[in-house]
């Protein structure tokens, strides 16, 4: 079994994934942790899979899975989720906005005796209408479940492998693993981390 495992849903992100892979290897390399990589192409239609594929034929630890068709976030990281092997999974996004140097950072506070560190970005680098999409969400999870979580659309977040023996996801149900998973009486914390502006490609 590895100790980690980093799970990525990817859709049409061909100019962001090498790089990606790149900074996430120099990182996990600088960790002296067994890894894999996990990218899930969620039906790309542009080269996405082709840069993944050139990345997996040259290191074993990366590994791709595809979906045929664009099935949204919730389900890429429930097929990454279920591919994973690691006794900590870690999710992120393609899009370099979610900066791989904060990962010991999360994995840090996790020993502080959490299962479930999220990253909470807390200057985000988005335009003014996805800031007020977040801000309702989260208005709207704190009066429905109780979720004290700041920024559960962050993609970036680090879980104990059991968080996920008994939990399948679907429809947009990524953003409320935090909360569930509180549900289940397992500890949650959120930690700021830094987000970056996109810098090619279109936000999904």
């Amino acid at each position: 079994m590895k100790e980690l495992s980093i799970v990525i849903p990817a859709y049409n992100e061909q100019k962001n994934v090498g790089l990606l892979y790149h900074k996430l290897k120099e990182v996990l390399s600088s960790m002296t942790k067994t890894y894999e990589i996990i990218f899930v192409d969620d039906g790309s239609t542009d080269s996405t899979f082709i840069e993944l594929e050139n990345i997996q034929k040259k290191d074993p630890n990366v590994i791709v899975i595809k979906f045929r068709v664009n099935f949204g976030q919730t389900f890429a990281l429930d097929a990454g989720f279920k591919a994973a092997r690691g006794k900590v999974i870690i999710s992120m996004d393609a899009d370099l906005q979610n900066d791989p140097a904060d990962i010991p950072i999360l994995l840090t506070k996790m020993k502080e005796g959490y299962d479930v560190v999220c990253g909470w970005r807390r200057d985000r680098k988005d335009p003014l209408l996805k800031h007020i999409i977040s801000r309702g969400a989260y208005l709207l999870r704190k009066i429905l479940f109780k979720d004290e979580v700041h920024d559960s659309g962050c993609t970036l977040k680090v879980f104990k492998r059991e968080c996920f023996d008994d939990l399948d996801l679907f429809g947009e149900m990524h953003r409320f693993i935090p909360a569930l998973l509180g549900w289940q009486g397992f500890k949650v914390r959120e930690v700021t981390v830094k987000h970056h502006k996109r810098k090619d490609g279109d936000t999904k």
